[in-house]
């Protein structure tokens, strides 16, 4: 697999995220580890719009190697595939009902949501609520490598879900089920709900 074939699936997830309301503005960043380092979307760009020739190239430690100034949150890319060395991709977004969980002040910061569906808990699992930092706040780095060594999927809190996957395409359905089931969770606080027991979860797990 060659450096453009890499540069373009780190494109097609962009535009894929941006196309389907997951981002908007200059919002959200791509990531995927490749042999010469991780590449990443630059500071400051539209998901819908971003090219290949404007990608970033960042080393395990997030700095920065070639290209333009990679996201402010590329350290954050950085800290979640070295905590993972099964992921090769990372992705993050500011997506509407995701965001809206995390402002919520009655979430389990242990796990910011329940397992409504069977998808959500073989995709996503248990999604622990990081505490707030501001947008580049280096502070975060050493708590989300944490976190990354127990859990692919965090909230980052009044911010959005951040998501490691084996490739691009598991990160991108993995942050789409914890959108999808963010908004089933707000869609049902006023009613009772019966998410998955314990016995039904654990049934939905590979086998070690």
């Amino acid at each position: 697999m060659d450096a453009v074939t890499e540069a373009e699936q780190v494109i097609s997830a962009a535009r894929s995220l941006f196309n389907r309301g997951l981002t908007h503005g200059s919002t959200g960043n791509v990531s995927l580890r490749t042999a010469a380092g991780i590449l990443v979307t630059p500071t400051g760009s539209s998901l819908g719009v971003v090219t290949a020739e404007e990608l970033s190239l960042i080393d395990s430690t997030g700095a920065h190697l070639s290209g333009p100034r990679p996201s402010k949150e590329a350290f954050l890319h950085a800290a979640i595939l070295r905590a993972r060395p099964d992921a090769n991709a990372v992705v993050h977004t500011h997506s509407t009902y995701s965001a809206a969980v995390s402002c919520l002040a009655d979430v389990d910061d242990a796990n910011a949501l329940p397992p409504l569906t069977a998808y959500y808990a073989m995709r996503v699992g248990t999604l622990p609520l990081l505490p707030y930092h501001a947008p580049g706040d280096m502070s975060l780095e050493e708590l989300a490598e944490q976190e990354a060594t127990r859990h692919h999927a965090l909230l980052l809190s009044n911010h959005g879900p951040v998501v490691a996957g084996m490739t691009l395409s598991a990160a991108m359905d993995a942050l789409e089920e914890i959108e999808e089931t963010a908004k089933l969770f707000l869609l049902l606080r006023t009613v009772p709900t019966r998410p998955l027991t314990e016995t039904e979860v654990a049934a939905l797990r590979p086998p070690r």
